[in-house]
């Protein structure tokens, strides 16, 4: 529950103060407490209310504490204003404010790189880990980055509500990149479903606020895909399965046709945006539950278009991953070879499980077994891991 719930009240708790690392505290000592009584006790009716309550009472003793009485009513009017209005009885439904808040960690004076991660951390949960992994970056450096940034909101003391219309479209791309990550930081682990809903929520509050945004739309559309495929993942014993050996009969049919009418509507004037590209593969990838095939090459061109707007080396990989199909491995192997050199290939466990395919199909078998050990090595999930193995094994006996 504190793993679902941790944004959500987060959001609530500073809204009001303005204070994250303040809330942050306050929410950890009443999870804290939560774990000592609840045990003993029994778990309240509305537990999130119970936690909201502890927390409230927790930024009222802080300030109280390290603010002068004249500096600090304010404040605590704030937090007094909040424990009178939010009710605990087991009904009640504390509103969901992580969207406008989300937006205010896009302000202009919060670096630009660090508005999406701060967003996954303060709002959505995301450890420094899991954010360090999506941005290919170790978790003592983003630790330390998430650090000034929100330090850097006391310093511009923000107000945490949603901005005007006029300057929302120019918050949209870090919003946007924020939900996506959230999204795909346990894309195979086991809050994955979770963290989907969560995510697919989040992108369907922004589409209804925008409706006429197409990366918006795309965005929707491309996160309706991935789930929509989420169930095929594993076979009936709990297997790994990925994407191409997937059982399309398992996929959720009716999400993918929301997706498409999403593309559809976004893509009136060709795909141009980030998401609308990605939703496009995506696409691609889901018409293999009508025509029985994946069309490669339309694939391929989608991910040309994708690296000229987006030249990242996660991009190139999986490019590269694409016109295998159709060039043959051999073709592609020394351009994902040379990607490695790349020093934040080094933990990204992606290159390495496509490093391995890749080298297996062109007849490597050095660079392939050394390629799976160092992907199953970085792989916490354990279907993923077991399937690894067994494609190693494969390779050992071959």
């Amino acid at each position: 529950m504190a793993r679902e719930s941790y944004g959500r009240l987060l959001a609530l708790l500073a809204a009001r103060t303005r204070d994250i690392p303040g809330a942050e505290d306050a929410l950890g000592e009443a999870l804290a407490a939560a774990l000592q009584q609840w045990p003993e006790q029994g778990v309240p009716a509305n537990p999130e209310a119970w936690l909201v309550a502890v927390a409230r009472r927790r930024q009222v003793d802080a300030v109280r504490r390290r603010v002068t009485a004249e500096a600090g009513e304010e404040h605590l009017a704030m937090i007094a204003s909040e424990l009178e209005n939010g009710a605990t009885g087991a009904g009640t439904a504390f509103p969901d404010r992580r969207l406008a808040l989300m937006l205010a960690c896009t302000d202009a004076g919060i670096e630009p790189a660090m508005r999406t991660p701060l967003m996954l951390q303060v709002l959505l949960g995301l450890t420094a880990g899991e954010i360090g992994a999506a941005y290919l970056v170790s978790p003592a450096t983003m630790a330390q980055r998430l650090v000034r940034a929100k330090a850097r909101i006391g310093e511009l003391g923000l107000k945490f509500e949603e901005p005007e219309p006029d300057s929302l479209a120019d918050r949209l791309p870090a919003l946007l990149d924020a939900i996506y990550a959230a999204f795909t930081s346990d894309w195979v682990g086991r809050d994955s479903r979770k963290r989907a809903e969560e995510a697919i929520w989040l992108a369907q509050c922004v589409v209804a606020r925008v409706p006429s945004d197409p990366e918006a739309r795309g965005l929707l559309a491309l996160l309706l895909y991935l789930s929509a495929r989420m169930n095929a993942q594993r076979d009936p014993e709990g297997r790994y399965v990925p994407l191409a050996e997937q059982d399309v009969s398992r996929w959720d049919h009716r999400a993918i046709d929301a997706a498409e009418a999403l593309l559809h509507a976004a893509n009136q004037d060709g795909p141009s945006g980030r998401y609308q590209i990605e939703a496009a593969i995506q696409s691609v990838h889901c018409a293999r539950r009508s025509s029985g095939k994946t069309d490669w090459a339309a694939i391929g061109s989608l991910y040309d278009l994708l690296f000229a707007l987006l030249p990242s080396p996660v991009v190139q990989l999986n490019r590269a991953l694409a016109r295998s199909q159709t060039e043959g491995a051999a073709e592609v192997l020394a351009e994902i070879v040379q990607l490695g050199q790349d020093r934040r290939m080094a933990s990204y466990q992606p290159y390495w499980a496509g490093l391995a395919r890749l080298a297996a199909d062109a007849g490597d078998r050095k660079t392939a077994l050394e390629a799976y050990g160092v992907a199953m090595g970085l792989t916490a999930d354990p279907a993923v891991r077991a399937y690894l193995t067994a494609r190693r094994r494969l390779l050992l006996d071959g």
